[in-house]
């Protein structure tokens, strides 16, 4: 009965904390990933869902944040309610706090560990393939009067001396072409009257339909150049295959942990050992967090939640350093991340000591 009165409380503490944290969270993404789509010219339509996959990735570290700040709450409840009181005179101390909230705290290390072995892998490569997409395409979407531009990582050189847009945001018309290119290796320029930008439908690649003009190969003194008049030209932009090709290059963060546990590198194995550490952190922030929400009725009942926080904010940043370090080859994998998690048990091992007097009679 005390069990289940002290996870509903913590349940409905959390619930409140993840909520709050999240529309601050979400709402500062959806600020920054606006400012980027303006910046970068890219559609906000584009870009909202990368701001549904950052949720996704962020929900690790609200979630593990909620928790320890859950049980400081709910723990410090019992105190200020003098509840915790009556349950030490009948035996029960934070030991057994510990033990009643460890059915929510195993449900919410499942939940890490479903989300950072699978679901944020997964979200971050659905996201990169998004930016590349929409920035590839993004470029040639919103072509600027009168300046020089490049597209495909430069192989193209574009200029026009007008520009029009039509209704239809993938069809562009523009007037005094000028187009510096390689093909087959060879120096191309292309003049043309005028060129109309238009998407296929079927293969989704976007191309420029050139009108009335003239291809140079080769530059103008090379004996061997070749000088082409046509009345209708179309070069490819952007490649409607773009994203498959994008997929096979995944990265690190976009691995699969089976295939980061059987790799040997070390930028791989950083990564595992950093989904690893995300449920396992969540267990010793558990036992942090009784011990923190332990006040007397008297006592400042924030003191506990801003200790909580500093030691959250410690702990990760420890992990993260101690991720990029082994990154570089400057740890060993048997060190690794697991030294900041033994550090942490130690701290909390001792603080439970003095809490307790347990060292008392051998000084």
């Amino acid at each position: 009965m005390l069990a289940r009165y002290l996870m509903r409380n913590t349940l409905v503490i959390l619930s409140a904390v993840f909520i709050v944290i999240s529309l601050v969270v979400f709402g500062n993404q959806l600020v920054l990933m606006v400012k980027e789509s303006l910046g970068e010219g890219i559609p906000v339509k584009e870009l909202l869902p990368v701001v549904g996959f950052n949720m996704i990735r962020d929900v690790v570290p609200i979630l593990s944040l909620s928790l320890l700040l859950a049980i400081i709450l709910s723990i410090n409840r019992l105190y200020k309610n003098s509840e915790a009181v009556i349950m030490n005179s009948l035996g029960l101390n934070n030991k057994h706090f510990m033990l009643f909230i460890q059915p929510l705290v195993i449900v919410i290390v499942i939940v890490i560990v479903i989300l950072t072995t699978v679901v944020v892998p997964w979200s971050k490569q659905q996201k990169d393939l998004i930016i590349n997409h929409s920035k590839n395409i993004s470029k040639f979407s919103f072509i600027k009067e009168r300046e020089f531009q490049e597209f495909k990582n430069g192989d193209i050189i574009f200029f026009a001396s007008k520009v029009s847009n039509s209704d239809n945001s993938k069809e562009q018309n523009m007037e005094g072409i000028f187009i510096y290119t390689l093909i087959n290796n060879e120096p191309v320029i292309i003049l043309a009257k005028q060129a109309k930008k238009y998407t296929n439908l079927n293969t989704n690649s976007v191309y420029l339909r050139l009108k009335d003009g003239t291809n140079y190969h080769g530059f103008i003194l090379d004996t061997k150049k070749k000088i082409l008049n046509f009345n209708l030209y179309d070069i490819q932009i952007i490649d409607g295959n773009m994203k498959k090709l994008i997929s096979k290059v995944t990265k690190v963060e976009s691995k699969s942990t089976l295939e980061l546990f059987l790799s040997r590198k070390l930028t791989e194995i950083a990564e595992f050992q950093w989904r690893i550490s995300q449920p396992l952190s969540i267990l010793i922030l558990s036992a942090l967090g009784v011990l923190l929400g332990k006040t007397s009725q008297n006592g400042g009942r924030n003191l506990g939640v801003l200790i909580g926080v500093v030691v959250f904010i410690l702990y990760n940043n420890a992990l993260l350093i101690s991720k990029s370090v082994l990154e570089r080859g400057e740890s060993l994998p048997i060190i690794g991340l697991w030294w900041v998690h033994l550090v942490m048990l130690l701290l909390i091992f001792s603080f439970y000591s003095i809490r307790h007097r347990i060292f008392t009679n051998f000084f």
